[in-house]
């Protein structure tokens, strides 16, 4: 899928970013965001003057994310890399890992990503996460029809794009359809799918394995407004300090 597609749908999520900014104003920069993908959280940081580096391992998205760079500074920095196995020469008082990303891997990788998380973190820095709280996932319906949810202008045509999501749940994981019809008016429809997996992880051993890897959870929340964390939570945020 066009990564302009994308960013036009995702942008339009903007209740997180004040979570983001408030932790980088606590820690300081620079911010290292792991799957930064088109710039949704790092180009606000980078916007209020905050060193930024960004690791995606897709191409496309990280060509949008500096093409949109524009007159911000500083600059922020991107590099391809898989964020099980990316290696740079600085540390960081912030690591990051938005976007509901770190629910999409399996043990394995989330073990590997810790230790390159644990490897990157200045003495005392901090590492915060974000997914979908795998117990609310865990309660809904094994699977959905498909609804229309949203509705935006494509970013180079201007027509409509029309955005319907599905879901499908196993005893492991939770897997979202989404659909892009892109509208044209002589009655053409182009559609684009993208798939997302979330496991089923246990919110208990998701901090089992952070705790496991030499961090400790200062603030677990369930939303962005930094509500305490229940079973009936949205999500499952973790801060955690080295």
């Amino acid at each position: 899928m066009l990564a302009e597609l994308y960013h036009a749908h995702h942008s339009r999520y903007t209740e997180d970013l004040p979570f983001w900014l408030d932790l980088a104003a606590q820690t300081g920069d620079p911010v290292l965001e792991l799957g930064c993908g088109t710039g949704r959280v790092l180009m606000p940081l980078a916007q209020a003057n905050y060193h930024c580096v960004g690791i995606d391992h897709d191409l496309t998205m990280l060509q949008f994310s500096r093409a949109s760079i524009g007159g911000i500074t500083p600059h922020p920095r991107f590099f391809a890399a898989d964020i099980t196995r990316f290696s740079l020469s600085m540390l960081f008082p912030l690591i990051i890992l938005p976007c509901n990303t770190y629910s999409s891997l399996g043990k394995n990788d989330r073990l590997a990503c810790l230790e390159r998380i644990y490897r990157h973190l200045k003495p005392g820095g901090v590492f915060a996460v974000s997914i979908p709280n795998p117990a609310t996932l865990a309660d809904l319906p094994a699977r959905s029809d498909s609804q229309l949810e949203d509705e935006f202008f494509h970013p180079q045509t201007g027509n409509p794009v029309q955005v319907s999501s599905s879901w499908r749940r196993t005893k492991d994981t939770f897997q979202v359809t989404w659909t892009y019809d892109h509208l044209f008016p002589d009655g053409r429809v182009e559609r684009f799918t993208a798939q997302t997996f979330h496991q089923l992880t246990p919110a208990d051993e998701y901090l089992n394995e952070i705790r496991d890897n030499g961090l400790e959870a200062v603030e677990l929340c369930g939303d962005f407004d930094r509500s305490p964390y229940t079973q009936k939570s949205p999500f499952l945020i973790c801060v955690a300090k080295l």
